[in-house]
């Protein structure tokens, strides 16, 4: 049996692990979100306007290329935010005023 350690050396608990579950699950749904809106702004007017050749072929290539760099930024950076959220800055002092 593998246990899993935190970064204090213990193992998590059960609400540690619910917090991580829940955390990935908002990245990966806000970084849909966020990926299906710029899609939709910059491939949108292409796709319900008559444009030129050139745009209607560059703004959804564009928008392809654009929403998954945007998708991996955003779960990175949420799970990133939510890593260094976890460790105090200075280790045994339960607040910030102490």
């Amino acid at each position: 049996m593998t246990r899993r350690t935190t970064s204090h050396g213990g193992r998590r608990t059960q609400a540690e692990r619910d917090a991580i579950t829940v955390e990935i699950g908002y990245a990966l749904c806000s970084a849909a979100f966020a990926a299906a809106v710029v899609f939709g702004a910059v491939a949108g007017p292409a796709l319900l306007f008559d444009l030129p050749d050139t745009a209607e072929t560059l703004l959804p290539r564009t928008g392809v290329v654009l929403a998954p760099v945007l998708f991996v930024a955003r779960v990175v950076s949420v799970l990133v935010r939510f890593r260094s959220a976890d460790q105090p800055s200075q280790p045994g002092r339960t607040s910030p005023d102490s």
